[in-house]
């Protein structure tokens, strides 16, 4: 197939770029959270305070609408992304079943978002474990679009087994826990800001604070914990897969260096998005590392 292989390169830089433009998305949701917008178009979806376009909106309603609109775009450029794959790629690539899952978890990702909407599991009243579960969703997108975009650059399928599939869940789950910890550390700071790190951290472990300022602390010990595995991790996987082991280590290294400034610094907005930005670059450098190390592949 010349003519279908001559337009993969094509492919991948479209592919790399729908996940950059998912990279934006979430930053603007993570923005919407970060400024309590999360209630600017009421309960109403898909529609916006029971318009479709709102009409003279609050700063909290554009934000809101905004990030609706980012999100509907998304649907047209992975629906391109599907078809392009089908019509490049033979059957039974991974390039399509990667393209086909983006979309599965495209549509979860919406339906999830509906849910918190309609549940009113926004700004002040955000609920961890839908918080959770839409975090676990975004991460799958990631990973998914991330792995379209790898194969489709002509990289080769890795077969995971044994200790090597071992080894690439425990970092991908830890990573997923340290996303979720995350994401209920930004909403305790978000809803209970502190106006000191030692007030802060006092109401982490007061029995009577809330569940979500409790479970904040566990976030930076286990920041800690994961940084030290996936440096593990990556200094093992060196001699198969140098330069991605290396592009992991430093974005543990430096991810940690932002959160430790997100904390000392109270986690201003701009700092918070930051540090959701390295933690999803990090997690794409971890996809990419897992999808290279292991030597047992399919020619």
């Amino acid at each position: 197939m010349p003519e279908a292989e001559s337009r993969a390169p094509a492919f991948a830089r479209y592919a790399w770029g729908v996940l950059a433009y998912n990279l934006a998305v979430i930053l603007w949701g993570a923005y919407v959270r970060a400024t309590g917008s999360g209630a600017g178009c009421g309960n109403h979806w898909p529609l916006c305070n029971g318009e479709i376009t709102p009409h003279s909106p609050g700063l909290s309603t554009l934000i809101e609408f905004t990030h609706r609109a980012s999100t509907g775009l998304d649907v047209p450029l992975i629906a391109i992304l599907i078809y392009w794959a089908w019509r490049v790629f033979p059957r039974q690539h991974p390039v399509r079943l990667a393209a086909a899952l983006s979309g599965a978890f495209l549509v979860t990702e919406a339906l999830i978002g509906a849910f918190l909407v309609k549940a009113a599991h926004v700004a002040r009243n955000a609920d961890i474990y839908s918080l959770s579960t839409h975090l676990v969703n975004t991460l799958t997108l990631l990973a998914c679009l991330t792995l379209t975009a790898w194969w489709g650059s002509g990289k080769p399928l890795v077969r995971v087994r044994g200790k090597a599939a071992w080894l690439a869940a425990i970092g991908l789950l830890a990573v997923m826990l340290l996303g979720i910890t995350g994401a209920i550390a930004a909403l305790g700071d978000t809803l209970f800001p502190a106006p000191s790190l030692a007030a802060g951290m006092a109401r982490d472990f007061d029995p009577a604070a809330s569940l979500v300022l409790r479970l904040r602390g566990l976030h930076p010990l286990l920041a800690a914990a994961v940084a030290a595995w996936l440096s593990v991790y990556a200094v093992s996987s060196v001699r198969v897969a140098r330069h991605a082991a290396l592009r992991l280590v430093a974005m543990v290294w430096l991810q940690l260096a932002v959160g430790l400034v997100n904390l000392l610094m109270l986690a201003p907005v701009a700092l918070q998005l930051l540090h959701l930005l390295f933690a999803d670059l990090l997690w794409i450098s971890l996809v990419l590392l897992c999808a290279s190390a292991p030597q047992h592949r399919r020619d």
